[in-house]
């Protein structure tokens, strides 16, 4: 599957069809808080700029709206955006885990479930 920028509106949108499986656009326009909401309009047109990126698709239409669902899957959405993150500290890991370490956002349980994929991707490296 190929990586694709997504915008913040868009990964937000993109969380409610991942939350929700399927959606209208009305209904994601409605999943925002009221305070926040984006009018109906921006959702629409951030919709069919996914639509035009293939990250969701159309899947059925009830009286005038279409439904969409999420083709992109959030794990590959947010590897892009780490991917992204990282780009911008050279690729350099350390910047970023000392800021996690300083912000207190990263928990021991975090570190212990690296400490696991690591082995595991060792392991698979040597078979």
């Amino acid at each position: 599957m190929r990586t694709l920028r997504l915008t913040s509106l868009e990964m937000r949108i993109m969380d409610v069809l991942w939350t929700q499986g399927t959606s209208s656009i009305r209904e994601v326009q409605q999943s925002f808080p009221e305070k926040s909401r984006p009018a109906y309009t921006t959702i629409q047109t951030t919709v069919y700029r996914l639509e035009e990126k293939q990250a969701v698709r159309r899947v059925g239409k009830v009286g005038n709206f279409h439904v969409f669902e999420a083709i992109v899957t959030r794990s590959a959405a947010q590897r892009r955006l780490v991917d992204d993150l990282l780009a911008l500290f050279g690729g350099r890991t350390q910047p970023v885990m000392a800021h996690l370490i300083e912000s207190g956002k990263l928990t021991l349980d975090d570190v212990k479930e690296a400490e696991r994929t690591l082995r595991q991707l060792a392991r698979k490296e040597k078979a």
